[in-house]
């Protein structure tokens, strides 16, 4: 096989994932209407239990990568936690509170054990061929926002032709066909779903990791603001969507707009990336994080001027909510998947699945913050709401712009070291 080429275990685990995907953000795309129609939840408890949830979610993908990198290995890894997705999912929808929490404590626990080591094996797939890392993830990517499309759509169906109980059984069929795309096709893994041993190149690379790791986590810690902002999409743009939008159709299925966009978007990117690669002149990852950033400022700060212009206290047109899904969709794009390209290729080996899981901790972070700050969706006219969340962001960039010569000075080391 050309490693001109992408290997075809990228296709295997670009269908895990969008069967994962479809599971998690059909739960994402009802859950905040679940708590408020179905278990009566007072506004500042959804927020509470959103966010809460969210950072476990995310949190936990810290502990699943020291789990696969010490004990059970990514592929073991990966299979468990899909078993515990998939039973958290059926436990959710019965009807009772404590089941309801029982429920969401599995699914957290089954997404850190896979999430994090699904994309460790991304990444080792191309140690072979660096050069396509980015690209690759930005195809792995685009599996994710696949299941996240036909998430909401389905699920926003099911649950008013059946009921809550067959809507959340739905995203537990949707990891079950996830799981036996990846026991299916294992082989075409290789060694990337397996531990083994760290060869002696990979001893040696450890000697700089402390500056590496050091690196990566003032990285993360920049990006929770994005997280800050996108997970929004889940809590106040779907109040947004219900309350302040236009429309007839269902506030969740707004929710397949930023997928979508990710799906349209994601090849003209990947293209222009590599036609700006073969001249010598391909953004570095940190730039590409820089772009999402911006990317995220003017998707709220449209927000904001949709809240002026009639959202703060009435309706407007869906067109204000669509067109800033769409703009999050190209600072997803830019920002998310080179996170995980960055980690794939600057983490210590030894300690790869572990970083890994330290990003979803950033994401999780971000994601308690974003319940968070949405408590404040009833106490702050809406614009000003958004202004905040755009402000934040900003903060973001400006801290990136004056770090990122010696955070690039860390990474262009680590990559001489490998010449």
């Amino acid at each position: 096989m050309s490693k001109r080429s992408h290997p075809p275990g990228l296709y295997v685990l670009f269908f895990t994932e969008l069967g994962e995907r479809y599971s998690f953000y059909s739960l994402m795309a009802i859950l905040t209407l679940y708590m408020d129609e179905s278990l009566r939840f007072r506004p500042e408890v959804i927020g509470q239990v959103y966010g809460a949830f969210v950072a476990a979610v995310f949190f936990v993908p810290l502990v699943g990568g020291v789990v696969a990198d010490r004990w059970l290995g990514f592929y073991r890894a990966v299979i468990a936690g899909g078993i515990l997705i998939g039973a958290g999912q059926l436990v959710l929808g019965t009807g009772s509170l404590p089941a309801f929490f029982a429920g969401l404590t599995l699914l957290a626990c089954g997404t850190g054990l896979l999430k994090p080591n699904v994309s460790t094996i991304v990444g080792n797939l191309y140690a072979d061929r660096p050069e396509l890392r980015d690209a690759g993830f930005n195809i792995f990517y685009m599996g994710i926002n696949i299941g996240s499309f036909i998430a909401p759509i389905v699920v926003s169906y099911l649950r008013h032709a059946f009921g809550w109980r067959v809507a959340f059984a739905s995203a537990a069929v949707g990891v079950l066909l996830a799981l036996s795309v990846f026991v299916c096709f294992r082989r075409h893994l290789g060694a990337a779903g397996r531990p083994g041993r760290v060869s002696e190149a990979a001893v040696s690379d450890e000697g700089g990791g402390r500056s590496r790791i050091f690196a990566l986590l003032v990285v993360f810690g920049i990006v929770i603001a994005f997280w800050i902002a996108f997970y929004q999409n889940g809590f106040t743009l779907t109040l947004w969507a219900r309350d302040n939008t236009a429309t007839r159709l269902a506030p969740e299925t707004f929710q397949s707009v930023n997928p979508l966009g990710i799906i349209l978007f994601s090849p003209l990117l990947v293209a222009l990336w590599s036609a700006l690669r073969r001249r010598g002149r391909e953004p570095s990852t940190l730039a590409k994080i820089l772009i999402g950033m911006a990317f995220t400022i003017a998707t709220f700060l449209i927000m904001a001027v949709a809240g002026v212009a009639g959202g703060d206290y009435g309706r407007v047109s869906a067109a204000w909510l669509i067109a800033a899904y769409l703009m999050i969709a190209v600072a997803e794009i830019c920002l998310s998947p080179m996170g995980l390209s960055l980690v794939s290729r600057i983490a210590p080996p030894r300690h790869r699945g572990t970083m890994m899981g330290a990003w979803f901790a950033a994401t999780a972070v971000g994601g308690y913050l974003a319940g968070f700050l949405g408590t404040f969706w009833y106490r702050l006219p809406h614009s000003t709401f958004f202004l905040l969340v755009a402000g934040a962001a900003g903060l973001a960039a400006v801290t990136l712009v004056v770090a990122k010569p010696r955070l690039q000075a860390v990474f262009d080391n680590r990559s001489r070291s490998h010449a």
